[in-house]
């Protein structure tokens, strides 16, 4: 029975390691956090089971995808290519809108984001092209061109809805050319466009942007999404739309005014309100598993929040924990990748590594107040639908990299590749 048991857990022990952690934590901290669906449902264990369940698939499709040779990734970047594009431009025109966010659409019955299965076929279309056009001095300067035509019409589609989303996708292709040995030249030219593009952007957002919309009602898109039943009150304004929701986020992030106390409102700033009271509340070893106090009032305390209850419960020492796990997970992709004999399973591996790094980075900077708010999940640890299964099946690809990928000899070194 041992033996079945290790066949079946092939791959990088470290990296299943890091996963069993992570899903016991998201268990734990998920099953404390959805006290609001148990109320609204008033079903006790129906959020955590179908949680839990959403996990156990995708271990199972950790399990599937592992089981892959890593070389017949390459066969699938043209269906994920074109499955991608249609489900961008199918969100984009007929998505299921509320509030002012339309990223959804149900198939079959179920509901997902098109953007989540964009950004793991970004990366492999990226790794695909890199190692292709590997020169001993570099990569050849038309893989910068080639990357930039699939990815950058990629982004916008996705930014018009999720710009959270778009700048995580360009920020790990851009770390990913740079590690592809990209020219210094290119990326250099690429950062001062990206940099002249965020100016143009925040100004176009404060021209066209109004004060309308707020964070509460994202929220509440949210919480609908993962299966709360609640109606769009808000009508949305066009292409640009979300000018409004990004400007209020902007301006409560920069904004240093001090509030007294009495004087702050806690329904119009909910989120950055409890999530600062749960962290002060914390301590070093927080307040223990399952007696937090500000789920209750924190909106998405299960999903984008979820980083702050576990401050609140497991205190420092817990989210120190959760910090390391995923440096754990970036330093073996790193392990990884050095010992790949070729540059496409290696280049894979590191992308969707810092895929799933790079967004953990961005939910907890939002849930400690430095960065604005972005409706980044916790990835592997967040309430979530399909991005639980998807984040799953990027494991399993890393795995099968760990399990299939030729290994390079031990005496050989980097440059001799």
């Amino acid at each position: 029975m041992n033996i079945k048991i290790g066949n079946l857990f092939k791959g990088d022990k470290v990296i299943w390691m890091v996963l069993l952690f992570l899903c016991m934590i998201s268990i734990v901290e998920v099953f404390s956090a959805s006290s609001t669906l148990t109320y609204k449902s008033q079903d006790y264990l129906g959020p955590i089971i179908g949680h839990s369940w959403k996990i156990l698939v995708g271990v199972g499709t950790a399990i599937l995808i592992l089981n892959i040779p890593c070389r017949f990734f390459k066969l699938m970047t043209p269906a994920l290519l074109l499955i991608s594009g249609i489900m961008l431009f199918w969100v984009l025109f007929f998505g299921e809108k509320t509030n002012d966010a339309g990223r959804w659409i149900s198939l079959f019955g179920l509901k997902f984001q098109p953007s989540e299965i964009a950004k793991g076929t970004m990366v492999l279309v990226t790794a695909q092209i890199l190692s292709a056009m590997q020169r001993e001095d570099g990569a050849d300067k038309r893989a910068f061109k080639y990357i930039l035509i699939i990815v950058l019409p990629t982004a916008l589609l996705i930014g018009l809805e999720n710009l959270s989303t778009a700048a995580l996708i360009l920020a790990v292709i851009f770390l990913m050319m740079f590690i592809g040995r990209v020219p210094l030249t290119q990326l250099g030219k690429l950062m001062g466009a990206g940099v002249a593009f965020v100016i143009l952007m925040v100004g176009m957002i404060y021209l066209l942007g109004s004060f309308e919309s707020n964070d509460t009602t994202e929220t509440q898109t949210e919480t609908m999404v993962n299966g709360e039943v609640k109606k769009d009150t808000k009508k949305s304004g066009g292409v640009l739309h979300r000018f409004s929701t990004w400007k209020g986020r902007i301006d409560k992030h920069l904004s240093k005014k001090d509030v007294a106390p009495a004087d702050y409102d806690l329904d119009k700033d909910a989120q950055v309100a409890h999530a600062n009271i749960a962290i002060v509340g914390s301590n070093i070893i927080g307040k223990g598993p399952g007696k937090s106090v500000e789920r209750d009032f924190l909106p998405q305390a299960f999903s984008d929040f979820i980083f702050v209850i576990i401050i609140e419960e497991l205190g420092i020492i817990g989210a120190t924990f959760v910090v390391f796990l995923y440096i754990v997970l970036l330093y073996r992709a790193a392990r990884i990748a050095n010992r790949c004999e070729n540059n496409f399973p290696a280049f894979l591996v590191m992308g969707l590594a810092l895929m799933l790094v790079i967004q953990a980075t961005f939910n907890m900077l939002v849930a400690v107040g430095i960065a604005p708010v972005t409706g980044q999940p916790l990835p592997l640890i967040s309430r979530g639908g399909t991005s639980t299964i998807i984040n799953c099946a990027y494991i399993g690809a890393m795995l099968s990299v760990s399990r299939s990928a030729k290994k390079r000899p031990q005496n050989m070194t980097l440059n001799e590749i």
